[in-house]
């Protein structure tokens, strides 16, 4: 009897933080969806684009820094975000999937958003964010882009869809705004790999090119892992983003999404 009220006991807790967890995972997803929805707001008083014409030149508006005071000029759809928390340095989308975030970047800690929301609570999910020593307005190279693969498909889950080649032929672009800029890419290569340090290809270490033969050399990794031939390369000059997320079923490997800019 004592055993069987152990278990129960056991049972009991477990489903109970597990219940705990998706109710909070939840609740994160819901913060996104209404910073997502505000977003959404101001795009619908911008100008629209005719089919087959490129946007127009967007008039930039002026924010005040919260912290440093500073007038900054930023996109009018990321105004409001920026002023909340001025760690915001653009939102990234891809039709298809639920990825739909803004993206943060916090270059004097390591991991910073790893675990914590855009109002930086504590969150399971955390937020989608930029490794600390890339930067996205020079930019980089290659811009580094982390998020969680969330069981409930939020967050950078749905990278997981590209391994599959049909998915990504009817989805190859990524849209990546900075705060100044609207932004486009071209997905070039999906791969998987050990997070070990040991896998032979550190594909975060690559920021900025020394020279043509890095860049070169990077590309030609991407390529050789990648899971299948997109048909699209890069070439030194170019800009490129690489999304990180952790492979389902195994928490040591990632996949790993390599896209350059288009527009």
């Amino acid at each position: 009897m004592a055993l069987i009220l152990v278990f129960t006991l056991i049972f009991l807790i477990s489903g109970g933080l597990l219940l705990d967890y998706y109710v909070k995972s939840n609740r994160a997803a819901q913060s996104f969806d209404q910073i997502a929805q505000m977003v959404e707001q101001v795009k619908k008083t911008q100008p629209t684009v005719p089919e087959g014409e490129t946007e127009p030149t967007v008039e930039l508006v002026q924010v005040q820094h919260p912290e440093t005071g500073e007038t900054v000029m930023v996109l009018p759809e990321y105004a409001e975000l920026f002023t909340m928390n001025p760690d915001t340095v653009g939102w990234i989308s891809i039709d298809g999937t639920r990825v739909n975030y803004p993206v943060m970047h916090h270059p004097q800690q390591k991991d910073y958003y790893l675990y914590l929301d855009f109002y930086e609570k504590y969150s399971n999910n955390g937020s989608i964010y930029i490794q600390e020593n890339c930067d996205v307005f020079t930019p980089s190279d290659n811009v580094t882009i982390y998020g969680h693969r969330m069981n409930s498909g939020a967050m950078f889950a749905d990278l997981l869809l590209f391994k599959d080649e049909e998915f990504y032929n009817a989805h190859p672009h990524i849209r990546f705004d900075t705060l100044q800029e609207r932004n486009y890419y071209v997905i070039l290569s999906v791969f998987t790999i050990s997070a070990s340090v040991n896998n032979g290809f550190q594909y975060h270490h690559f920021v900025d090119a020394a020279d043509e033969g890095e860049f070169d050399s990077f590309v030609q990794q991407c390529k050789l892992r990648a899971l299948y031939d997109t048909g699209v390369t890069a070439q030194y000059g170019d800009k490129l983003i690489t999304l990180s997320t952790c492979e389902k079923g195994d928490s040591n490997r990632r996949v790993v999404v390599v896209a350059k800019r288009i527009a």
